[in-house]
């Protein structure tokens, strides 16, 4: 059975300051998917995710399911890891017991003794699957990554994309990916935006070319495969 649709974009731009970010993005998502946004820096992948969510003007139409709930893990927090607090009193800002708390710092790979830590003290890759926890507190349909591994090491990283990989099966999400790492597309992916601006291509991973991914990043780029734990 094919799934419904849940996001329809149509002609969407962006301008800020008087230089435009996006120009005239076309798709549609359906639900369940786990959508890679591709392309170097300054292409507008971060905009784009900004602009989904409803935090910046643009011209165009953004159609979401009505009454659909999501939650955004953005590339960087550094501010909080200075905030002299644990983690339990963290996520008491917006989920009192602490039950509650625990279960879903478990859901993250993350156990009860983490409670207490101070957030200075977590290492990178607790500290975002801190952040992935927070998001899922509202328990969205939709999750927004924007690039999730930023400054973890490179065994955390693998796990941090298996969580992601946990998790919407898990839970039946729908994934919005902005990633560097072509090594993870191939199997985290159903679908991929290659965006320089203007979108270049939104296709299944397979049917990426090495023409298309030399257009975004130089010659020589090619994706490869990832296997899951």
């Amino acid at each position: 059975m094919e799934r419904k649709n849940i996001l329809k974009v149509e002609n969407l731009s962006v301008e800020l300051g008087g230089e435009v970010i996006l120009e005239n993005l076309s798709f549609e998502v359906r639900e369940g998917e786990a959508i890679t946004i591709l392309g170097p820096n300054g292409a507008g992948k971060t905009v784009l995710l900004r602009t989904l969510l409803g935090f910046l003007p643009h011209s165009g139409k953004i159609e979401w399911e009505e009454k659909i709930k999501i939650g955004y893990v953005p590339q960087r927090l550094p501010f909080i890891k200075d905030i002299p607090m644990s983690v339990g009193e963290f996520f008491k800002l917006k989920m009192p017991k602490e039950t509650d708390i625990k279960e879903i710092l478990n859901s993250v790979g993350l156990k009860d003794d983490i409670f207490k830590k101070r957030i200075g003290d977590l290492s990178s890759g607790q500290f975002q699957r801190i952040l992935v926890a927070r998001a899922l507190i509202s328990n969205p349909k939709v999750l927004f990554f924007d690039e999730p591994t930023t400054g973890v090491d490179i065994g955390g990283q693998e796990s941090i994309y298996n969580l992601l990989w946990k998790l919407k099966q898990e839970r039946n999400l729908t994934i919005f990916l902005v990633t560097h790492d072509l090594s993870i597309v191939s199997s985290l992916a159903t679908r991929c935006i290659c965006l320089n601006k203007r979108m270049l291509c939104y296709s299944i991973p397979k049917e990426i070319t090495s023409d298309r991914l030399s257009q975004l990043y130089g010659e020589g780029v090619k994706l490869y495969e990832h296997s899951h734990d």
